[in-house]
């Protein structure tokens, strides 16, 4: 089996990146887990199946799903959504 990245959307609020590396560790072979809780995206890395590691999170109970291209545009609409909100225009006179 290759080695494979998979990207993970992940609900994470509070202590969930504690319960979801302690999902993640019964699994074998799994060599890196990097959690990016703004974005709610989890990257894991190793020879673990894919399948395997989303059911593992969902068992944790977390809710999970795999990355796609509309979390990306999501993201992005969220960021430049909340720096617009931010701009603010005086005019006294």
């Amino acid at each position: 089996m290759n080695m494979e990245t998979v990207e993970l959307k992940v609900e994470m609020v509070g202590i969930h990146e504690k319960r979801l590396r302690k999902c993640l560790s019964k699994l074998k072979g799994i060599d890196k887990v990097e959690v990016d809780g703004n974005s709610q995206k989890v990257v894991v890395t190793g020879y673990a199946h894919r399948n395997r590691i989303l059911k593992a999170i969902r068992r944790g109970g977390l809710k999970a799903d795999f990355w796609s291209a509309q979390n990306e545009l999501l993201q992005a609409y969220a960021a430049s959504a909340s720096y617009s909100s931010f701009r603010f225009n005086f005019s006294f006179f």
